[in-house]
């Protein structure tokens, strides 16, 4: 049994949901578990959605008629007759949306976030599974939702181990290929839908290994393995052909786009290669990460995150930071839901950069102006490279508003007003 995941660049047309049944007849594989994301940038568009419901007008048919268009669009392109079933298995689940959204009576924006968001994957899983069935790869279609059980933190839910292994032993034959969904999961509660998080597919691949036993994952992308830097941002990048568990979670950890950060975890405790291989040339190797040497080749990794936020602190009565000061903004920082990028402090002020991923920067400055002076600046980039050279670090930050640097042994860090 093998796990693969495809992305939403791999589903985005009715061209590459084609190619995709291209990858699976040209590995020949016949054990899979296949995890599919929403397609293209249909997770933004259902973002929009849930924006346009919570807008003062609540009027979000507009948004939703472009997601009913993209994906009926595709379907014309994909099946012959409008009479194939699939046509009304679709229109079904868009009357369920709908129908959740005008009857729904909650104001929490993370719930409603996650029961409209995730409708992204239920549909393309739907879809991929009838394309399948309708190019002779038999399959069998299962609600991820039945195995993936979590609790109630919305958008960013945590597992159920001991639940989640029961109910995918139950629910997973070893045998045959069986289409699901990454992303969701469903609260053990009341059953309410879940989700693991964003680029959280590749989790779900991992959770599936982990109770299956499986013998690899694979993560099909539009890139051709694991590079040393973006190449939208950098130039001259070089394929990993290797990466030891280790690295790969440091590299998760700092940022890295190819890997989600909590993907790593469950494979290596059980010692599960996960290989990142192209979709455009899926009999090339690619990269694979697992036991072995930390890095092949050894060369220095670009990492960069962009819209983050840099907040600088400091006593007000210019007393030091010691620990109950600190532990105070730790506490306010996990309490507004802010992602701690990097930290640094001296006697009398601390700084951290954070991502504000869940728009909560006011509430938080309000709270920190309570007890600090408090100095911040929006909109700036943290750079992160690991296995540096000074020569690399000199030339990143030449002609650059370094706004913060960090050095250590392995890495170093630079916070860049651009």
């Amino acid at each position: 049994m093998k796990i693969f995941k495809f992305g939403g660049a791999s589903t985005k047309d009715a061209e590459s949901i084609k190619n995709v049944v291209s990858v699976i007849n040209q590995t020949g594989e016949k054990d899979l578990v296949v995890v599919v994301s929403a397609m293209g940038k249909i997770t933004n568009a259902l973002e929009e959605v849930v924006t346009d419901y919570f807008s003062e007008e609540g009027n979000f048919i507009n948004s939703l008629s472009n997601v009913y268009d993209y994906h009926f669009n595709i379907l014309n392109e994909l099946f012959a007759a409008s009479t194939h079933p699939i046509f009304s298995d679709l229109d079904k689940i868009f009357k369920n949306l709908r129908r959740f959204l005008e009857n729904n009576k909650s104001k929490n924006h993370a719930f409603v976030y996650d029961q409209v968001v995730s409708f992204g994957e239920i549909i393309s899983s739907t879809i991929i599974s009838a394309y399948f069935s309708e190019n002779g790869i038999k399959n069998t279609w299962l609600d991820v939702r039945q195995c993936i059980k979590t609790d109630a933190n919305y958008r960013d839910a945590n597992i159920d181990w001991e639940k989640t292994q029961q109910r995918i032993s139950e629910n997973v034959s070893p045998n045959g290929i069986t289409v699901t969904q990454g992303f969701l999961g469903a609260e053990h509660t009341n059953n309410f839908t879940t989700t693991l998080g964003r680029e959280g597919s590749d989790y779900t691949a991992a959770i599936f290994a982990y109770c299956l036993n499986a013998e690899s994952v694979t993560i099909w992308k539009d890139v051709p393995g694991v590079l040393n830097a973006d190449p939208r941002y950098f130039t001259q990048t070089q394929l990993y052909n290797h990466i030891s568990y280790r690295e790969a979670i440091e590299l998760a950890f700092y940022g890295a786009s190819v890997i989600h950060p909590k993907t790593l975890q469950p494979l290596q405790r059980k010692e599960i290669p996960l290989f990142v291989k192209s979709f455009l040339n899926p009999t090339a190797p690619g990269t694979c990460v697992g036991k072995g040497v930390m890095l092949d080749p050894m060369v220095s990794s670009f990492i960069l995150k962009k819209g983050q936020v840099l907040i600088s602190l400091s006593s007000l009565d210019f007393s030091f930071m010691m620990e109950d000061n600190i532990g105070d903004v730790f506490k306010w920082l996990h309490e507004y839901k802010m992602k701690v990028e990097l930290i640094q402090n001296s006697a009398i002020s601390f700084s951290v950069c954070v991502d504000n991923k869940f728009n909560n920067l006011e509430p938080l400055l309000a709270k920190l102006r309570e007890k600090f002076s408090v100095k911040w600046n929006e909109n700036v980039t943290l750079y992160t490279i690991r296995h540096f050279n000074p020569t690399e670090v000199k030339a990143l930050a030449e002609n650059k508003n370094v706004l913060l640097k960090q050095e250590s042994k392995e890495t170093v860090q630079l916070v860049i007003k651009e």
